[in-house]
């Protein structure tokens, strides 16, 4: 029998699910090695009781989404999350810093804590249940989706690149943005999209999350030598690592 496979949103713009259905003509094949039971874009009944791998996309934003995990833990045999938003909890993370009534009363006025009940502080998947396979990125590279869901209906493990992206920045001989005066994350990110958005004369913006091998102290030090604004990296580093917790090493 095919795996019976379900795909799930919690915080986002869908973006990530959007990008599976780029996938063109392998979308088919895809397709015909799995039983999609549930996808939530384009689904429009409920999700099965039964099935054996969950995709998960977005960030976990409500104690709703904290008890769907938890189920969706307790049935599946693989847990498999999308994009940076349920990776690394990305831009809604942001969301998370200091009081979330005192946001909400900011925004809302005397109506604030109405609207923050049931709501918790935005972060990654990964902080509320287990999870066995990553697919970082924002938006996910669909060749990238593609390779981690055959290693999860395989039963194969989920080797993410441990190098900072720079690594393979070098490799596609670009000239480095730092040079030009530009503020570029490569030095901290992991690999793993071919440098596409450097390649394309654009500075990386950290999407796929901290490098396993990025030696952020010694980074820092190297830019306040070169005299780059130490707050400015550290403010873009935020906006999709608010919840690694970036610099504690």
């Amino acid at each position: 029998m095919a795996p019976r496979v379900v795909v799930v949103s919690l915080a986002s713009d869908f973006g990530c699910q959007v990008q599976m259905t780029n996938i063109e003509d392998d979308l088919l094949d895809v397709l015909g090695l799995i039983d999609l039971s549930y996808w939530q874009l384009a689904s429009s009944g409920h999700m099965p009781a039964e099935y054996d791998v969950a995709i998960v996309e977005g960030a976990v934003t409500t104690e709703e989404h904290v008890e769907l995990l938890k189920r969706i833990r307790s049935v599946a045999d693989v847990v498999m999350v999308i994009g940076a938003c349920a990776v690394t909890g990305g831009i809604p993370a942001m969301a998370g810093e200091g009081d979330l009534e005192q946001r909400f009363a900011y925004v809302y006025g005397t109506d604030g804590a109405n609207v923050a009940r049931g709501r918790i502080s935005p972060g990654p998947v990964k902080r509320i249940i287990g999870v066995d396979y990553e697919v970082p990125g924002c938006p996910i590279d669909t060749a990238e989706f593609l390779r981690v869901l055959s290693h999860a209906l395989q039963g194969l493990a989920n080797r993410l690149p441990q190098e900072p992206l720079c690594a393979i920045c070098k490799t596609k001989e670009n000239v480095c943005l730092f040079d030009k005066g530009q503020i570029c994350l490569g030095m901290f990110t992991r690999t793993g999209c071919g440098a596409r958005c450097v390649s394309l004369g654009r500075p990386c913006t950290g999407c796929r999350g901290l490098a396993a091998d990025a030696n952020v102290e010694s980074a820092m030090k190297i830019l306040a030598e070169k005299g780059y604004d130490i707050d400015e990296v550290t403010e873009r580093l935020a906006v999709f690592n608010t919840r690694e917790e970036v610099f504690s090493r």
